[in-house]
């Protein structure tokens, strides 16, 4: 018996030293019209391609492989909806029909191999059946979070030139109904691009009205289509095309390719996720965001597991036992979430009694991302459900994990603070800002050698020169994360920031992330954020901003002392480490992400605009006036 480590150990090696052959034989588990003939084409760097000359449909390998194959009775997805307190399962054969006749709908729009389709929905089956049934035709899908705003929908129409586009009339919200349509409306006015056809569905909470000659009604459209045959498209064709926020305002659409992507989904949940085909596998994302694309949807189909479908809340539907309830009556054996959800928990239920409530037999892994998994969250989570608890990092940009601990290999020890080692294909090296590497333990910019594995991003979309400048220009030879962290002397990789919010404190270089870990530490924290405001004698100092638990009746003054002292034991004066603020909440966006650099512009006084992925805009209106007092 080895140790601990071993078999992932030679595998990476294996992926770094023989790239080619070591994904030629992950291929083997995809479907394939036609085989690759060339594994990894390196001609013109930065822009690598996977699978070249190969052929394959992601739809045919989500679902008709699963149907011809054995699995046609299987619950392939689960509908969980307790913001409409309604549920709808759906097996791999039912998937497979309403998935070719949507297809067929969309097709009689004159949507082809290649052509753009938007699809605006919220969290409802009829969302993940939209796109695969674009992956069925070849036809790129681009998701929007559903009810974003109108501005940020038309200049993503205006970047992909959509030939239709996919919506529901609302999005379900615990306290409120989201009209999704005069959204739309608005932004199909303010684009350049014009939109010809958009198709409805129209949910019973809010009904939608119809722009005639424009508009199609979904369920009529839909029971007059012909179902749709899977159409082979290249390995290295785009699947979809997914928009994160620029630095420049401008969104940048990732591209991913369909080849690689498929590949690499179907090793991760086997190795990465240590899931069985037929086992139930819950991703609580959305499928707006990258989580929700590669482990709502693709990768538990594509794998011939069951993929739950949550529409509802970690807290409030009805109360912060809502994930163990999902768990416990779909048999769930891993839940992937970010660690803003158990926070949001630990918060309303920090002794964790509703979990006593549930049957948990099943369960046996909670995988985290998003934002970095803080060591007392994850501490909380692993002593409460007695459970591995595997914090793993990535990027819209890499489609699935950068580092990770691999649960189907030979699961190693959990590192509290690190996200483990890196992923096949993944050589990182730590960076400083001239671009040297830096030995274990020192924090700088992670930067990974090119070339990437399959699965990410091959390029932006229309935007090469964009994809080179933003990400493959600052260190030759890499690709830079524009995270922050470092690697210790046993490989294992932290991730402590973003490179923006390390703050330099009279000369010292620290991590906000550092200084986070304490304040979370203390007994009465349920959340906490920490960024650098100008000072004229240190460059920067450290403001803490906390959020407590309920039923917490100290001082706020008492609790903030608390923690300065805190970090000033655990850190050392050389934080500067002086004043937080407590707050009822933090500014974040909706898919848990906390708005430092917003905050920072705020407490500044530098101009700031407000960002389109907030959650809450009033939040922000909240911290500016408790900063306010504060840094006067």
């Amino acid at each position: 018996m080895g140790a601990a480590g071993d078999t992932y150990r030679a595998l990476h090696a294996r992926s770094l030293n023989d790239p080619e052959g070591f994904w030629a034989e992950q291929a083997k588990a995809i479907d394939w019209d036609k085989q690759p003939t060339q594994i990894l084409d390196s001609a013109n760097p930065p822009f690598y391609r996977w699978f070249g000359g190969g052929e394959l449909n992601a739809c045919h390998n989500a679902l008709d492989r699963h149907v011809d194959g054995g699995r046609a009775d299987q619950l392939a997805l689960i509908y969980d909806s307790p913001v409409t307190n309604s549920k709808q399962s759906f097996t791999y054969r039912v998937l497979r029909d309403r998935v070719a006749a949507i297809a067929g709908m969309i097709a009689a729009q004159g949507v082809g191999k290649g052509d753009r389709v938007i699809i605006y929905m919220p969290m409802i089956p009829e969302a993940v059946m939209a796109m695969l049934a674009c992956a069925r035709l070849g036809a790129v899908h681009s998701v929007v979070f559903g009810g974003f705003a109108a501005k940020e929908l038309a200049s993503r129409i205006d970047d992909c030139t959509p030939k239709l586009v996919l919506t529901a009339s609302c999005g379900v919200e615990p306290a409120r109904i989201v009209q999704y349509k005069p959204l739309l409306d608005q932004a199909i006015e303010m684009a350049t691009h014009k939109v010809p056809r958009v198709i409805l569905f129209q949910r019973p909470q809010g009904e939608a009205t119809m722009v005639a000659g424009r508009d199609l009604d979904w369920s009529e459209a839909v029971k007059d289509a012909k179902p749709a045959a899977c159409v082979p498209v290249a390995a290295t064709d785009p699947l979809y095309i997914l928009y994160t926020s620029g630095t420049t305002g401008y969104p940048k659409g990732v591209v991913r390719d369909t080849g690689g992507y498929c590949v690499a989904l179907q090793w991760s949940m086997k190795n990465l996720y240590g899931v069985k085909p037929g086992e139930v596998y819950w991703c609580a994302s959305d499928i707006g965001w990258v989580v929700g694309h590669s482990y709502i949807v693709y990768g538990p189909l594509i794998y011939g597991a069951t993929s739950i479908l949550y529409e509802g809340k970690p807290v409030g539907t009805p109360d912060a036992g809502a994930f163990w309830r999902v768990i416990s009556e779909h048999k769930a054996m891993a839940l992937f979430t970010a660690p803003t959800a158990f926070r949001a928990i630990k918060r309303e239920d920090p002794d964790g009694k509703l979990i006593k409530k549930y049957d948990l037999s099943h369960f046996r892994t909670l995988f985290l991302a998003g934002e970095r998994g803080d060591p007392p969250t994850v501490e909380w989570a692993m002593t409460l459900l007695g459970v591995r608890v595997v914090d793993h990092w990535w990027q819209t940009e890499t489609g699935w994990a950068i580092c990770g601990n691999f649960e189907g290999l030979d699961p190693m020890p959990v590192k509290l603070g690190s996200t483990s080692v890196p992923s096949p294909g993944w050589k990182l090296d730590v960076l400083d800002e001239n671009g040297h590497a830096m030995k274990p333990g020192e924090v700088g910019a992670l930067a990974a050698r090119l070339p990437l594995p399959p699965g990410t991003f091959p390029t932006l979309w229309n935007a090469d020169e964009r994809y080179k400048q933003g990400y493959m220009t600052e260190f030759p030879g890499y690709y830079k994360t524009g995270d922050a962290g470092f690697i210790d002397d046993d490989g294992y990789v932290s991730v402590m920031t973003r490179v923006d919010d390390v703050i330099n404190v009279a000369g010292h270089r620290l991590s906000t992330g550092q200084i986070e870990e304490v304040l979370g530490a203390h007994n009465d924290v349920a959340e906490c954020a920490v960024i650098g405001i100008a000072d004229e004698l240190k460059g920067q100092v450290p403001l803490g901003l906390l959020v407590l638990k309920t039923g917490v009746n100290r001082p706020d003054e008492e609790i903030v002392g608390d923690v300065v002292k805190m970090v000033r034991e655990r850190i050392g004066p050389v934080a500067f480490f002086k004043s937080a603020l407590v707050v009822q909440r933090l500014p974040k966006t909706r898919s848990g992400k906390i708005l430092r650099g917003t905050m920072q512009k705020i407490a500044d006084n530098q101009p700031w605009t407000m960002p389109a992925t907030i959650e809450d805009p009033a939040v922000l209106g909240e911290i500016a006036t408790a900063m306010k007092k504060e840094v006067t």
